[in-house]
């Protein structure tokens, strides 16, 4: 994938190629400005290939129109960002439910509801953005990232704004719905704590695969 400053392009990745299996836990690691980001990005859709393709589930994701691209995304991924991206102006019942509302199905409430429930904000429903701390956001943002039930969810940095403490617990948090939902689960991470819990762990540097390995057990 190239990007383009002024006349200039810039490479950012080269030679990538790999696949997932279902249900596996890939971990994407590397020094910063590796494109760790930026593969996830491609992964989930936001972003567009300047050569090659993407397929999920069959699906040549890389050749969808942009509401096309939108729709597959409601359907098959779930995406927690770094930053928690939460709407500021609805509780967290509202960010939850919003993928399901915005669908048009009636059970959006009652299945964020539960999904706060297992993340430990049952009573934090009518709480604003603004009222919940760094950690609390982030488990919001992975209920949220849960309520269409996706078969492949990204992570991108999911403990990078929190303390270690709060950084656990999210992550223990993310296995266990994991586990739960059967999916399947591609993260970015400096942790390699975090990364060693993955059942694969894909390295980059400069843009490109350095290693592709199993940690042990």
């Amino acid at each position: 994938m190239h990007l383009f400053a002024g006349n200039q392009a810039v490479k950012i990745l080269h030679d990538i190629s790999f696949e997932v299996s279902a249900k596996q836990v890939l971990a994407i690691v590397g020094p910063s400005g590796s494109g760790k980001s930026t593969l996830l990005g491609l992964l989930a859709g936001l972003d567009r290939p300047t050569h090659g393709s993407i397929h999920i589930h069959g699906t040549n994701i890389s050749t969808l129109a942009e509401s096309a691209m939108a729709h597959f995304r409601r359907q098959h991924i779930g995406y927690v960002f770094q930053a928690f991206h939460l709407i500021p102006t609805l509780t967290a019942l509202e960010n939850v439910a919003l993928p399901l509302d915005l669908q048009g199905i009636a059970t959006g409430e009652e299945r964020a509801k539960t999904l706060l429930q297992a993340v430990g904000l049952e009573r934090r429903f009518h709480h604003y953005p603004i009222q919940l701390s760094g950690g609390e956001q982030q488990r919001v943002a992975l209920a949220r990232a849960f309520i269409s039930q996706p078969p492949l969810l990204f992570a991108d940095e999911p403990t990078g704004n929190l303390d270690s403490a709060t950084g656990n617990l999210v992550i223990d948090l993310l296995w266990q719905l994991h586990e739960q939902h059967d999916s399947t689960l591609i993260l970015v991470t400096h942790d390699t704590v975090l990364a060693a819990r993955a059942q694969r762990i894909l390295t980059l540097r400069d843009g490109a695969i350095v290693n592709d390995t199993s940690p042990p057990s």
